[in-house]
């Protein structure tokens, strides 16, 4: 037991006071203190000691006593217990201030305690432990700058102080310098190694945050072996151990908590990871009741939004979304930024969605992405929420961005893949695959639901086989792949006894019977319906409607299967069938709208326009006015109304119009992107004469309608060819019909047919008018009217020939035969109209026939007259042709003719050039032999010898003279003959001016024998003999001659193309000898001389 001891004022003795036995009531120590005028350190115990006992009362009443007026006058020599008690109190009022939540009550105590301070400080402003104390001051309103400045005016004066060492370590931790913070724990533990474990707590947490988690291990097992109860150490060892994901670790964790709450039940961090333990093993109970006693008894705001973020989410898995938000909302409110804690901002947006409060959901899930942008699961949050508000593109950037990330998240490319069904069917199909591909990495099941939207993708992208591939994978083993194979058609009748025996489940039964299971999961119903749809579209109707039995057979309410039965009949036009169908639907549920729907559809066609307008109101009336279907064919049925031929009343048709009008724009409000609303619109606005706003309306639902299979709108096709028709834009009017027809009808419409037909009737295009007709008439040929329409466009193309100024024969044939086929089908019909089958005015039959039997004989007329004009308009232009063939005949021989002389003259230019190179040869071989003419001069007798031979030579030589001047002579007479030739009459038949190609080549063979002695005279070896010569005699003679000089010219005239060269090489033989002749005569006159 410690005693304190209060020396009695003027005496020796003492007043012990026993520290663990203090009054109750301060007043009475402290009157013993003033009266014995006690030293100010007893002051300091005895409040210390109240303190220590939690009497914190009797610790503040002792100190604030203490330093009060009197006192401070009294003990005015005493600075450091003045000092003392002033810093004491400081430092409660800093302590109050910092526990307290309530912000006017925290700022008072923060203004008490800077009191205390400032007093301290007006003693002695150099005092370390004030310093101190304004800085654990600063620090604790957060003033973390002014506090690290109170901190070194200590530290600079002694860097060894203890106090303002862990003080500044306190900064830099809160400023998240981490290292500088571990520095300064380690240099006070240095200072004083026997300090409190609690410096090794902050050395611990140093080494946590840096990533030294063995050394922050450490440090708080020291802390542990120093102060085994110190419950900060092991609720931080036991955090330590929870994050290893270790079921030992976590075991060894949770005994931790345990202890640290046994040791302190009221300490708010092991209390709220007790509360989390307990929320994932589902004691909820246990939760509520720590958390409410963390919240109890701490004011730490961090760790009181842990607690509420506790209770939230046990509120939350319990289904009570209000709770949960309000204690969501309170652990935000206890944060200062989403970065300190971001789960409670999660949570928060995952009630508000389940609220309702998209908008509010967004904001919050935004947070958190600031946090964590990589977050797949508020990627995939984000995405769902921009898809609720309508903005998809934000929502494809989110759920792609999140399949980024993490590309083996099968959910991310689900996610995508349900996102981009309505919008990008490729891209769709792509994470759909992307998704199965992954969940069969993973060992996974892919979902049927998965399967199911892969075939419907590829059934909507008419990938029919595909489709049917994966629907048969979705399906699986079952007894739909009897019926798909064929295996059960020894069951199976026709397809119209099938539908009629559609309550008939015997097949089923004997499939069962003989051991076959006939089971149909519930989770398949859907994928085997889609599948049976499938086989309507391959035309596979039969297997369709089995399937859709099977369904029934199964599942005897699902109206769907008798709708799509109903269809089938429908399309058999089957009405009664049809009708019967509908109510079974009905029967099992007598509000549905679509069976409604039909049935008024059904009866509309059936010509039950009372009946089936009560079915529409029905039906809209099941659905509050909300099924647009049904809305929408109340609106047809008032438009067919209008424009029904019997009884047409304007008032009561613009009424029904009117009617019509509005209830179709009563469903485009509700749907802006209705076709059917939009294409009755504009059908109403083209009754009305509205045609240009029709149009464009049609333009867009025909633009919306194409490239879907499950869209087939001929109808608008129609009507966009209908408004261009009433505006006279037949071209357009003619490609639309003949698209529509294509597209949607296979070329096989009567209907359409007619349409285009009155097309071509308008636009005057009467042939193009009869052969639509005719394919109609082919297609329908019971329907008479078509061949009336048919007589009519014959009559009116014969009419509009025999009108035209110019027509040719080949029109008025025409004419004439379109009118006897008009008069035939007239008679027809005339004969047919007797009948009373037709409905066709026999009178008017007859005028027509009349009137056709008239044009006809005009026409008969009007060929004959063209027949004689084109008889003898043939004869014209047969003689025009004649003419032009002699005339062409005549140019072509002239062309001819001067093409031969041109070849004639370069050819005998080229044997001039060649002869002239031989002779210049000849010439310089003669040069060269005449070097040795000296030693013949001595020869005299020799030479005489030789002169006499010359001579002889020289009489030879003038024989050779003549017989070319013969042969030139020849040629020029040839030449004479050929221009007399060309002289000629030319009116003569123009057969005349063609030569026999034999005499050709002879005159050919003259002219080149002349231009040879041509080239010899040029060449100057002509015998100057020849000008001696008498005149040419005629040109008969001349050939006469020249046919009888020698025998080579007997071979040119019958060989004039391999002669010629001999004939040339022969000639200038013969010059060559005379040319050596006379030089040697020249030679023996030299000689005489």
């Amino acid at each position: 037991m410690a005693y304190v001891y209060i020396p009695v004022q003027n005496s020796e003795e003492e007043v012990r006071v026993a520290l663990d036995q203090l009054p109750r009531d301060a007043s009475d120590i402290l009157d013993i203190l003033k009266a014995e005028q006690a030293p100010l350190d007893l002051w300091l115990i005895i409040a210390r000691e109240y303190f220590k006992q939690g009497k914190l009362d009797q610790f503040r009443q002792i100190l604030e006593e203490g330093s009060s007026h009197e006192i401070d006058e009294y003990y005015a020599d005493v600075r450091y217990e003045r000092i003392a008690i002033l810093n004491a109190l400081g430092a409660y009022y800093s302590y109050l201030g910092k526990v307290e939540t309530k912000q006017r009550e925290k700022e008072e105590y923060f203004i008490q305690a800077t009191k205390h301070y400032n007093k301290a400080s007006r003693i002695d402003m150099h005092e370390p432990s004030t310093w101190v104390g304004k800085g654990q001051l600063l620090l604790a309103k957060g003033e973390v700058e002014q506090a690290s400045a109170a901190f070194r005016i200590v530290l600079e004066g002694d860097r060894d102080n203890v106090s303002a060492l862990l003080g500044q370590a306190c900064v830099e931790y809160s400023r998240g310098h981490y290292g500088e913070s571990l520095t300064l724990f380690k240099r006070a533990l240095q200072v004083y190694p026997d300090c409190p474990g609690a410096v090794r707590l902050g050395i611990g947490h140093c080494h946590y945050k840096l990533g030294h988690v063995g050394k922050a291990c450490l440090a708080f097992q020291r802390v542990l072996q120093l102060d085994p109860e110190n419950v900060e150490a092991l609720v931080s060892l036991a955090i330590l151990d929870l994050q290893t994901n270790e079921a030992a670790a976590i075991r060894k964790g949770m005994e931790k908590m345990q202890r640290a709450f046994e040791i302190y039940p009221y300490c708010a961090m092991a209390l709220n990871y007790l509360a989390n333990h307990f929320f994932f093993t589902g004691q909820h109970f246990l939760v509520e009741q720590l958390t409410e006693t963390a919240l109890a008894v701490t004011n730490h705001g961090p760790t009181k939004s842990h607690s509420y973020y506790n209770l939230a989410r046990s509120y939350h898995s319990k289904g009570d979304y209000e709770t949960a938000s309000r204690y969501y909302w309170a652990s935000v409110k206890e944060i200062n930024k989403p970065s300190e804690f971001v789960f409670p901002y999660y949570g928060l947006g995952q009630v508000q969605l389940k609220l309702g409060e998209i908008k509010n959901a967004l904001s919050n899930f935004e947070k958190v992405l600031e946090v964590y942008p990589d977050n797949c699961e508020t990627l995939k949050v984000l995405g769902h929420i921009y898809v609720q508000l309508g903005q998809t593109e934000k929502a494809q950037e989110f759920l792609r961005k999140a399949a980024k990330i993490d590309p083996r998240d099968a959910q991310a490319f689900l996610d995508l893949g349900e996102l981009l069904i309505s919008t990008d069917t490729g891209a769709a199909l792509d994470a759909f695959k992307t998704a199965r591909s992954l969940l069969k990495k993973g060992g996974e099941e892919v979902p049927i639901e998965v399967l199911n939207n892969i075939a419907v993708i590829h059934f909507e992208r008419e990938e029919l086989e595909l489709a049917l591939q994966n629907f048969k994978e979705a399906l699986g083993d079952g007894i739909w792949l009897t019926f798909l194979e064929g295996k059960a058609n020894t069951y199976e009748v026709d397809a119209t006894s099938s539908l009629l025996q559609y309550k008939d489940m015997q097949i089923f039964r004997r499939l069962e019977e003989e051991g076959h299971s006939v089971e149909l999961s519930w989770n398949k119903v859907t994928t085997l319906f889609n599948l049976a749809r499938l086989l309507e579209q391959l035309h596979n109707t039969e297997t369709a409607s089995t399937l859709y039995r099977l369904i029934l057979y199964k599942y005897p309410d699902y109206v769907d299967a008798y709708l799509r039965l109903a269809a089938i009949a429908k399309a058999r036009n089957n009405l009664p069938l049809s009708i019967e169908l509908v109510n079974e639907a009905l029967t099992v549920n007598d509000k549905c709208p679509n069976a409604l729907s039909m049935l008024g559809d059904l009866e509309l066609k059936n010509d039950d326009w009372v009946k089936a307008k009560e079915t529409f109101r029905a039906a809209s009336e099941a659905t509050d006015g909300k099924d647009s279907y049904a809305t929408l064919s109340l609106g047809n049925w008032n438009y067919f109304a209008a424009i029904r031929n019997e009884k047409r009343n304007p008032k009561l048709e613009a009424t029904h119009l009117e009617k019509a009008k509005e209830l179709y724009t009563r469903v485009l409000v509700q749907h802006t992107a209705n076709l059917y609303a939009a294409n009755g619109a504009g059908v109403v606005l083209a009754e009305k004469g509205h045609f240009d706003v029709s149009k464009d309306l049609f333009t867009q639902v025909q633009e919306a309608a194409s490239g879907s299979i499950f869209v087939q709108m001929p109808d608008v096709w129609i009507n966009l060819a209908h408004v261009y028709f009433a505006q006279g834009n037949f071209a357009l009017a003619v490609k639309m019909y003949q698209n529509c027809l294509q597209k949607f009808f296979y070329n096989t419409d009567s209907q359409i047919l007619l349409y285009l037909a009155r097309t071509h009737y308008e636009a005057e295009q009467w042939q193009d008018c009869k052969r639509t007709l005719l394919r109609a008439i082919h297609l329908t040929p019971s329907n008479y009217t078509l061949r009336f329409d048919a007589g009519v466009a014959m009559q009116k193309f014969s009419a509009s020939t025999l009108q035209k100024t110019k027509r040719t024969v080949d029109e008025v044939r025409s004419t004439v035969d379109e009118l006897e086929n008009a008069v035939r089908l007239f008679s027809q019909l005339s004969a047919a109209s007797n009948l009373y089958f037709n409905g066709f005015d026999e009178k008017k039959i007859n005028t027509h026939v009349e009137y056709c039997k008239h044009l006809l004989e005009a026409a008969i007329v009007h060929r004959e007259a063209a027949e004689r004009e084109e008889q003898q308009n043939r004869q014209r232009l047969d003689l025009a042709r004649q003419m032009a063939l002699a005339e062409e005949a005549r140019r072509k021989a002239e062309e001819q003719r001067k093409f031969q002389l041109e070849r004639r003259k370069q050819e005998d230019e080229l044997k001039r050039v060649r002869q002239q190179e031989e002779h210049f040869e000849r010439v310089k071989e003669q040069w060269k032999s005449s070097t040795s003419s000296s030693k013949r001069r001595d020869r005299a007798d020799i030479d005489d010898g030789e002169g006499g031979h010359g001579e002889k030579r020289r009489r030879k030589g003038g024989k050779r003279r003549k017989k070319e001047k013969s042969s030139r002579s020849r040629y020029e007479m040839e030449e004479a003959d050929m221009m007399d030739d060309h002289d000629e009459p030319e009116d003569d038949d123009a057969n005349v001016n063609f030569r026999e190609p034999g005499y050709q080549m002879n005159d050919q063979d003259d002219n080149v024998e002349e231009n040879a002695q041509d080239v010899l005279a040029a060449a100057g070896l002509e015998d100057s003999d020849a000008d001696d010569d008498a005149a040419a005699p005629s040109s008969a003679g001349r050939r006469k001659r020249a046919w009888s000089e020698s025998d080579e010219d007997e071979i040119s005239e019958r060989k004039p193309q391999s002669s010629l060269l001999r004939e040339n090489s022969a000639d200038l033989q013969d010059s060559d000898g005379e040319f050596r002749d006379k030089r040697q005569e020249n030679a023996a006159v030299d000689d005489e001389d």
